[in-house]
């Protein structure tokens, strides 16, 4: 009998923690969210108005191109190292 309420017990208690995770757990998440939310801005408000100094206006579309570079390279890459046989 013993068992069987052990068991019991420890299933009621499994469902009630179910039951507490799904109203609360979006309440800490929210909480969870905000926290980080703030440190990011404290951390990397100041870089963010920095970005909006620039010259250039929010929404312009910059496009550079790299130079063309010639298929053929006549640089050497690294050294040639002639291994001999030792008997």
């Amino acid at each position: 009998m013993a068992f069987l309420k052990t068991i019991l017990i420890i299933v009621l208690i499994y469902y009630l923690f179910k039951m507490l995770a799904k109203l609360f757990a979006p309440k800490i998440i929210n909480y969870a969210a905000k926290k980080t939310e703030a440190h990011f801005k404290e951390k990397f408000g100041d870089f963010a108005q920095q970005n909006t100094t620039n010259e250039e206006r929010v929404g312009d579309v910059i496009i550079e191109k790299k130079p063309k570079s010639k298929g053929n390279s006549s640089e050497k890459v690294g050294d040639y190292i002639d291994f001999e046989e030792i008997d």
